[in-house]
């Protein structure tokens, strides 16, 4: 398992991460991105999952928080985001540090 990496995400978008060398699942619906997290979690260090996905997955993805391995971390999709990878990681950084060090964007 040492260093491997792979992505669930929406649409083709996901499989643009192959030339990165991650392995790419596909999944269109978060109850279909559960299931795979649920199978592929044992084989991957690190697990990405498109934030249009991970939204509705928030629950599945704090089970794996409580663990050493997979780490799980939303990313924007090809699409785009909406904006579930930020709150979570700013999440995790506050509750790591005691406080925000992420800088806001001049949008929110």
């Amino acid at each position: 398992m040492k260093g491997r990496m792979a992505i669930i995400g929406d649409g083709d978008g996901a499989l643009v991460f192959r030339a990165a060398g991650m392995d790419a699942y596909r999944a269109d619906t978060a109850a279909e991105a559960k299931t795979l997290l649920k199978k592929i979690a044992g084989e991957y260090q690190v697990i990405f999952v498109t934030d249009l996905l991970a939204a509705d997955m928030e629950n599945e993805i704090a089970a794996y928080a409580r663990e050493a391995y997979p780490i799980v971390l939303s990313v924007p999709s090809v699409r785009g985001g909406n904006g579930y990878g930020e709150k979570l990681l700013r999440k995790c950084s506050e509750r790591a540090l005691g406080m925000d060090i992420l800088p806001r964007s001049k949008s929110k």
